[in-house]
């Protein structure tokens, strides 16, 4: 069975692995997933990540959680475009999340960058996902 938002799973997957108090989560691998877990990674949301091969042409992602003091680094971590409504935002109305504490993750025509890498290379994009 195919999935509707692949993406959508894998937010949700970091988002009760750490409401769990897990070290680690396994989700399934794509090139936009591993393009959203190095922005993750750059703005210090989460440790890292290996992909491993699972068989002949299957790959996994194993995401290091992280955590500070015992609570998750992520407090709360939201898909904002869904398949059956995209939102898209140009360089000026990009949001700012929760007054610039948190990220907004945008897929731009330079690749999937944070809200403030966009505003800095100057492009709009694809709001994917918002981070706190």
């Amino acid at each position: 069975m195919s999935m509707s938002d692949p993406l959508a799973d894998l937010l949700t997957r970091i988002r009760n692995a750490q409401r769990v108090g897990k070290a680690t989560v396994r989700a399934p691998a794509s090139r936009l997933h591993m393009n959203v877990l190095d922005v993750l990674v750059r703005e210090g949301y989460i440790r890292g990540y290996r992909v491993e091969e699972i068989g002949p042409g299957r790959r996994e992602l194993e995401i290091e959680l992280k955590y500070h003091n015992g609570e998750p680094v992520i407090r709360e971590i939201r898909r904002v475009s869904k398949p059956g409504r995209r939102v898209y935002a140009g360089v000026r109305e990009l949001p700012r999340v929760y007054n610039g504490l948190g990220i907004a993750i945008v897929s731009t025509p330079r690749g999937v960058l944070s809200d403030a890498e966009a505003r800095e290379q100057r492009v709009g994009g694809e709001i994917l996902c918002t981070v706190f």
